[in-house]
């Protein structure tokens, strides 16, 4: 019976090792060069990062997402998933490790579908971390329907001329190219009238009206563009996966996207977790450490089922990832682990930040960014309600509704099947009596 909860002891090495890297070589970086983390390295960073991808590459730790034949190190979803965890931690830690959202994603998809002049011009760059991309889906109007989507595409002699806003497309301001999602047949349903392409990011008509930051950033010093495609012209071979293809490439990009999201959340939590509980031994008010009240250690104990049960969800998924190699077989999961992800993020950060007292509401402390993530969690990737559905409509397709009036386990008529299968032995305890 294979039924396991160990980590492989060479690989627990490699993974000792990350976590030592990243404690030391890594975290400081976010420190040194905050929110840099997608601008190309130069200079003194360059001098800085590029030996500490070096030593991961010596790890066998580089882009560990992809398979051997795409690239990648070839350990699949669980390893990654372990980890993750640590780089989670970590803003520079996935660039380091060549496995940064949204490039995971966007390389998983190129390496799939894309052609061999597609891949020697984006995906070989990227996997080297010498480039950065931006998935460009979302609309102002439209949200997370892409049914509503109306940026087009359309042909042009040799070419396809786009037209058309996006909005909360991440990284574009720093990327060399766009993913765009667009429609190109408006003829038929958008589950087959929509394709993407790969745009260079100074192609003329690429126009980043404002970059949008979350809350607390400078205006337009945020990562989410605002962008108009203004009769932007690219060539036949700028479509990807082929004419039509856009919805089945995105199942493949943002089932990875997902969990790869989920996975590096735990170590987010983790390290807010253990912030708090250092907190807790540290300080005292009213006569005793915080860790003795009884008020703390509930948010300790709260916090720790929280991630343990979050953990343990992630990594199953994962595993059922490796097993099948097939992100629909796995769909239910991957949306119960979406649904899950901001909740766990908000609470274990909030009740670490209600630990640490007024400091904790500080912008010397990460917690608030910590909550505003949680929030970004929520809606990055598809909205927590719409993954509820998700999950409702999965989960629901394994039962059958009753035809009776009565539900199935309504006690008096099971009662009465129950005194029939056993009548013999209960007329026989009566005449004993």
């Amino acid at each position: 019976m294979a039924w396991d909860f160990e980590t492989d002891p060479e690989y627990q090495e490699l993974l000792d090792w990350a976590d030592e890297f990243v404690t030391e070589q890594v975290e400081p970086l976010d420190l040194a060069w905050p929110h840099l983390q997608f601008t190309q390295l130069e200079g003194k960073r360059r001098e800085a990062i590029d030996p500490l991808k070096a030593q991961v590459r010596e790890k066998g730790l580089w882009a560990t997402h992809l398979g051997p034949e795409l690239g990648g190190q070839g350990y699949g979803q669980l390893k990654l998933a372990l980890l993750n965890e640590i780089l989670g931690r970590s803003q520079w830690a996935p660039i380091v490790f060549g496995c940064q959202a949204p490039d995971t994603g966007n390389a998983e998809i190129i390496a799939h579908y894309g052609t061999e002049e597609q891949k020697k011009q984006y995906l070989h760059p990227l996997l080297e971390g010498e480039l950065f991309s931006c998935y460009s889906m979302t609309e102002p109007h439209a949200g997370a329907d892409p049914t509503l989507f109306t940026t087009s595409a359309v042909r042009d002699g040799d070419d396809w001329v786009i037209n058309g806003w996006k909005f909360f497309s991440s990284n574009a301001a720093t990327a060399s190219f766009l993913i765009v999602m667009v429609v190109t047949n408006p003829e038929v349903s958008a589950y087959q009238g929509m394709s993407m392409f790969l745009v260079p990011t100074d192609t003329p008509g690429v126009k980043i009206v404002r970059n949008v930051g979350l809350y607390g950033e400078a205006d337009n010093h945020g990562s989410h563009a605002l962008i108009h495609y203004d009769n932007v012209r690219v060539p036949a071979a700028a479509l990807l996966g082929g004419e039509g293809q856009a919805f089945v490439i995105a199942q493949t990009r943002l089932g990875g996207g997902r969990i790869h999201h989920a996975m590096r959340t735990i170590g987010l939590a983790q390290k807010a977790l253990d912030m708090m509980c250092e907190r807790a031994l540290s300080r005292e008010t009213q006569g005793s450490r915080l860790s003795d009240k009884q008020f703390v250690q509930g948010y300790i104990a709260d916090s720790y089922a929280q991630l343990l049960q979050f953990r343990l969800m992630v990594l199953y998924t994962a595993w059922e990832i490796d097993k099948y190699n097939d992100y629909k077989k796995v769909r239910k999961d991957i949306a119960a682990v979406k649904v899950a992800m901001p909740t766990v993020l908000h609470d274990i950060a909030w009740r670490a930040m209600q630990v640490h007292g007024a400091l904790g509401v500080t912008n010397e402390m990460p917690f608030l960014g910590m909550v505003t993530g949680a929030a970004v969690m929520g809606l990055a990737d598809g909205p927590t309600e719409v993954h509820k559905t998700t999950v409702a409509r999965q989960v629901l397709r394994d039962y059958q509704p009753t035809t009776d009036t009565w539900p199935t386990e309504w006690i008096p008529r099971k009662r009465e099947a129950a005194k029939a299968k056993f009548a013999e032995f209960l007329e026989a305890e009566v005449g004993n009596l």
